[in-house]
């Protein structure tokens, strides 16, 4: 059985980066049409895990394990940020029935 390391060799980092970018647009497209919050979050998401796999690939192929240790990292405030966005959604719910963001107006003095 080969191993993740052999396999990230033998494909072009190229693809890597197109598969990222692909993704990183994707995430960037949604946060900027949608008002949802979910959705919002998930786009972020979605947008972090692009630069995690472009981090992996690029430090497999250089074999430097750096790019590694950020994706944990990256991983850390990512979960953080979903503990505070959903703590916000539910407030947003709960108060005005709706996980539309354009509601947030409404929170202002």
């Amino acid at each position: 059985m080969e191993s993740i390391k052999h396999i990230i060799q033998h494909v072009p980092i190229e693809y890597y980066i197109v598969i990222s970018a692909i993704m990183f647009s994707i995430g960037v497209a949604g946060v900027l049409l949608k008002r949802n919050a979910i959705i919002l979050l998930m786009c972020i998401e979605l947008m972090l895990n692009a630069a995690n796999l472009l981090f992996v690939a690029v430090s497999a192929y250089t074999q430097d394990p750096s790019g590694q240790v950020f994706v944990f990292f990256v991983l850390v405030v990512a979960a953080a940020e979903v503990a505070v966005g959903l703590a916000i959604i539910v407030m947003l719910y709960r108060n005005f029935d709706s996980v539309n963001i354009n509601m947030l107006d409404k929170l202002k003095w």
